[in-house]
């Protein structure tokens, strides 16, 4: 009888006027969630059928190029040089595969590949050599060994070494990282792009998370899901994703608006220095309606893996280049912890109006002592409604980027929907969202994370102190499964038991090494 009376009293509560409130602005939070997944799919949908289009009227090349006169010799010996370049770590499932879809790309321009390593005890570097071992004297491509980084990031380190070695006629850069599974025409619809508006200052692109089926990789699929909407705009965006990023090579050469010194001098994230650097000269930034890209996440990927890519995603509101820079991250940060939590409450308030209403069924109540239930039934139905609403959107937008990718690689094996599970998906949008403001401020109070078997600590906004233990660390990255070539790593540790530690670690950051 105690348990049915915390239940009634805690529905009551739920159905107070602040309570209603947080209910109906769950209710927004998944409608206008619904609404920026309707307007991409929209755009991405309106490439899908202008393809169609264009294979009626007889080209069957429009997924290289929407007119097939451009497919003319005479055009394609006009197109410039463009350098790829590739930051390495490790060595996982879909690397082989991802790197063969980039260096065997249809575009018929000069082309060249920078595979940037560490050093020759990565695990990548060998696979690399094999690869193009097999495409020798078809591609140009080499490796290059760019060693330690002492100034940034390890990733932002082998960006600029491999920016120093591209061929002194390329005319633009394209930097790609090791986890991006290419169309034959991206590089060139990214190049046409930067071509017909010399204005655009950087190129990017969005990856479509393909889940393995376990609830880290759902997370890693949801958490992605809401930012997705921000690159399907079909032209400019406020966004920029550090998988696919594609810049003047001038830009780097002359260090125009402090590029590689804002880079190169405690830079931690790539996109988010290069997007605040765009943001503070007004440079444009865009992204083609067919830059989406088939992204397959680990088949073991684990959630206490998912949990360390959640850290590192909310560590890079950290860092920072101007206090312009800083009150915008500062903003991101609150506005996302509070729409996080905020959608994650009513579901524990409707958990609690259905717990109430089964009680009343089960012991059977007078209607007069329950009256109360009704009212918090119809914002249950209400927040039902609105959660089907936001799923469908989800599904749809999925659906169709699905079809798009199909469209742009006929070649490869094709992708599907029925893979995916949406009991999983709903449930990771709950423990995400849950778990996202935890993470930021557990990032907010330590000023350090753990990258790859590096710790880098932040002052000031850029990276101050860089740490490397030979024998500790990850052995595998988190969404690819990547083998790092750690020796010695310590034994692999709970979600839970991580998340104690980390707990702990906001007293004494340097106790342990997550």
């Amino acid at each position: 009888m105690g348990f049915v009376s915390l239940i009634f009293a805690l529905s009551r509560a739920c159905c107070s006027p602040i309570a209603v409130f947080i209910q109906i602005q769950g209710c927004g939070i998944c409608l206008c969630l619904a609404t920026g997944w309707a307007f991409a799919a929209f755009v991405r949908n309106r490439e899908i059928e202008r393809m169609k289009d264009n294979m009626k009227a007889g080209n069957s090349f429009a997924f290289l190029y929407s007119d097939i006169h451009e497919l003319e010799h005479s055009n394609q010996v006009n197109l410039p040089r463009v350098s790829v370049v590739m930051p390495l770590k490790g060595f996982g499932e879909h690397n082989l595969h991802n790197w063969r879809s980039q260096i065997t790309s249809l575009y018929g321009g000069p082309l060249e590949f920078l595979f940037v390593v560490e050093s020759e005890e990565d695990p990548a570097y060998h696979a690399v050599s094999r690869l193009l071992a097999d495409f020798k004297d078809e591609v140009e491509a080499k490796i290059v060994v760019a060693g330690l980084s002492t100034t940034c990031s390890q990733k932002i380190h082998n960006q600029l070494i491999g920016v120093e070695q591209m061929h002194k006629e390329s005319k633009y850069v394209l930097f790609l990282d090791d986890d991006v599974r290419l169309h034959p025409g991206s590089i060139g619809a990214l190049t046409a792009e930067m071509e017909k508006n010399p204005e655009i200052y950087i190129q990017t692109g969005y990856p479509l998370d393909l889940p393995s089926g376990s609830l880290g990789s759902y997370c890693i699929y949801e958490y992605h899901m809401p930012c997705s909407m921000g690159f399907a705009t079909g032209g400019k965006t406020f966004f920029l994703w550090g998988g696919c990023m594609m810049m003047h090579a001038n830009e780097f050469r002359y260090d125009r608006y402090g590029v590689v010194s804002g880079l190169r001098d405690g830079g931690y994230s790539d996109d988010m220095t290069l997007a605040a650097i765009a943001g503070a000269h007004k440079r444009l930034i865009t992204s083609p309606p067919v830059a989406v890209f088939p992204h397959p996440l680990a088949s073991d990927l684990s959630f206490s893996r998912y949990w360390n890519y959640l850290r590192k995603q909310t560590f890079v509101l950290e860092s920072y280049m101007s206090n312009v820079n800083w009150w915008m991250n500062k903003g991101l940060f609150a506005s996302h912890c509070y729409l996080s939590w905020g959608f994650v409450w009513p579901y524990l308030m409707s958990m609690t109006h259905v717990v109430a209403a089964l009680c009343i069924y089960i012991r059977g109540y007078a209607q007069g002592e329950t009256a109360f239930i009704s009212n918090g039934l119809l914002l249950v139905t209400c927040q039902a409604i609105c959660t089907f609403t936001e799923l469908f959107s989800m599904w749809n937008l999925t659906r169709i980027e699905v079809e798009l990718c199909n469209m742009l690689s006929p070649e490869a094996p094709q992708l599907s929907l029925a893979t995916y599970n949406w009991v999983l998906v709903f449930i990771a949008m709950l423990v995400d969202n849950f778990l996202y403001p935890v993470s930021a401020f557990r990032s907010h109070f330590s000023q350090s994370i753990n990258w790859s078997g590096i710790r880098y600590h932040l002052k000031g906004g850029k990276i101050s102190k860089i740490e490397r233990t030979k024998d500790m660390g990850p052995i595998y990255t988190d969404l690819g499964g990547k083998h790092l070539g750690k020796k010695g790593a310590p034994p692999k540790a709970t979600f839970l038991g991580r998340l104690v530690r980390s707990l702990d670690q906001w007293r004494q950051p340097k106790k342990y090494d997550v």
